[in-house]
């Protein structure tokens, strides 16, 4: 059998560590991608449970799953839609939605209006990602939302900060645009409501960024891509069995390309888990800059000295992958260890990559 385990402490865990060192600021938990691939409905549970009762979602599927479970509770809507039928479908389920630009005000306010209805809705301001919002320069046409749009209830206002995990320099850059625009708004007599501008890595990097919420995704699986402060544990592993043990001679090779060859006679266990479920699967390099492509040039240059190995448990001892990972099988070296046929393998794999495999919380 095939699970993806999810374990109830360490997530309860660091959704606890998270809750005190934002204090008394508001949390909204991020549940985009299936909850970051451990189930939207679960996840939101334990929040719940532990005092997060606001979420975040980019699809209309998550929010029907969490009004489900939530009748009251806060559900914000992140993607901006101007879709007559989308737009009409997250007032039924009484969501937050998001303007991110004039247009999508026009339309928001147009169906609440024939609907005889206020639309709560937060404006996303895009200080950099280039995705939704209004310009920090677009003070006029913002303004005209407040002025024109006589349906609209403008609860919030927030941004999203594109290297908080890795450059200070551009995510204050960002902040300072973020509040400018607030000051400039309220200065006009405008109210902009909650402001929330941090996800996981600058709501760790930057606690004078917190203004009025945080949005936390990554951080409660302890998926971050820096050694952080708070103690954070990381959540989830696959679990499968051995599917057959083998003795293989010497000279044989292993999986496809023959990226292995025994330099001696050994015992091998074939693993049913692979790339289609995730296993060694990683984010594909979409950046072609000339320092990107020179930084992955160095990456793949350094295994030429040091061999990268890729490891496993089985029966609790580490075990090393042979060869390349098939689509749902690997081959591991187990000379010397105690393996049989149905013994238990557990790896490591990011949820967000998981296909055919069960989540269960245990």
């Amino acid at each position: 059998m095939k699970v993806y385990v999810v374990e109830r402490e360490a997530l309860i865990h660091n959704i606890q560590a998270i809750r005190r060192f934002a204090g008394p600021i508001p949390i909204w938990g991020v549940l985009k991608g299936n909850g970051y691939g451990i189930g939207v409905v679960p996840f939101s549970k334990l929040l719940h449970e532990n005092g997060i009762d606001r979420f975040a979602v980019t699809e209309i599927k998550e929010v029907e799953q969490l009004r489900g479970q939530f009748p009251d509770a806060p559900i914000l809507m992140l993607r901006s839609t101007a879709d007559p039928a989308e737009i009409n479908e997250l007032l039924d389920l009484n969501a937050i939605l998001t303007v991110g630009s004039y247009e999508t005000a026009v339309a928001i306010n147009g169906i609440a209006a024939a609907r005889s209805t206020m639309a709560e809705v937060h404006l996303c301001i895009d200080t950099g990602m280039g995705r939704f919002g209004f310009q920090p320069e677009d003070t006029d046409k913002i303004i005209s939302v407040y002025e024109y749009m006589k349906n609209l209830v403008i609860s919030g206002i927030f941004t999203h900060f594109h290297s908080a995990f890795c450059n200070e320099k551009a995510t204050k850059a960002q902040f300072e645009a973020f509040t400018g625009l607030i000051e400039r708004l309220n200065a006009a007599g405008y109210e902009t409501g909650m402001a929330h501008c941090c996800n996981s890595h600058a709501f760790v990097r930057h606690p004078e960024m917190h203004m009025d919420a945080v949005r936390i995704g990554s951080a409660f699986l302890g998926r971050l891509s820096f050694k952080e402060r708070l103690g954070l544990r990381r959540v989830g592993y696959a679990e499968c069995t051995v599917d057959e043990v083998r003795e293989i001679p010497k000279g044989q090779t292993i999986g496809y390309g023959a990226g292995y060859k025994a330099k001696s006679q050994m015992r091998v266990a074939v693993i049913g888990l692979g790339w289609y479920n995730g296993f060694t699967a990683e984010r594909e390099n979409d950046l072609y800059r000339r320092r990107d492509c020179l930084r992955n040039i160095l990456k793949n240059l350094k295994y030429l000295f040091i061999p990268r190995r890729i490891i496993v448990e089985v029966n609790g001892k580490k075990c090393r992958v042979l060869g390349h990972v098939g689509m749902v099988h690997a081959v591991v070296d187990v000379n010397g260890i105690d393996c049989s046929i149905g013994d238990r393998v557990t790896a490591q794999v990011n949820p967000l990559y998981l296909k055919g495999l069960k989540v269960q919380y245990r």
